[in-house]
């Protein structure tokens, strides 16, 4: 397993939720959720650059058939004009589900999902993470697949 704070990515058209990892790549917790729009690259970076992150994962949203739609380009523009930015590795993972899964975790802890939807991008983004560690640790290598910018 590869060591090193991890930063996750939830791309939405109106938030970005974030999430960190420990530090051995174990455990993604949240961070916050970013406005998107102007200045949302330069709130993550700000971030990555605080956390002393070593590689980003963002969240590739795919159809449950596991066709694209309008959101996965969304999502790999995002990542593409990330990379750069941050002077990091992006890896796009497979995030089928992820704020589904967020919105039921809240429910089932008995909160309001309807006015909690920044909490979910960022519950999101730890399933997106985690799965992401979750796979390194299980199978020895890097998940996802690694932006050739």
């Amino acid at each position: 397993m590869r060591t090193g704070v991890r930063i996750g990515i939830d791309v939405g058209k109106a938030r970005i939720g974030v999430a960190r990892s420990d530090p051995h790549g174990m455990l993604a917790t949240p961070v916050e959720t970013v406005s998107r729009g102007a200045g949302d690259i330069a709130r993550i970076g700000a971030i990555a650059r605080e956390l002393e992150a070593v590689e980003v994962v963002v969240g590739l949203p795919l159809a449950l058939s596991g066709n694209e739609t309008a959101s996965t380009q969304d999502a790999r523009d995002f990542a593409e004009t990330l990379a750069p930015a941050l002077n990091l590795p992006v890896r796009m993972v497979d995030e089928r589900l992820s704020t589904v899964s967020a919105g039921r975790a809240l429910q089932a802890s008995g909160r309001n999902t309807k006015k909690q939807r920044p909490v979910i991008d960022q519950v999101a983004a730890v399933i997106i993470l985690q799965h992401a560690l979750d796979f390194e640790r299980s199978g020895g290598t890097a998940p996802g697949t690694l932006l050739d910018l």
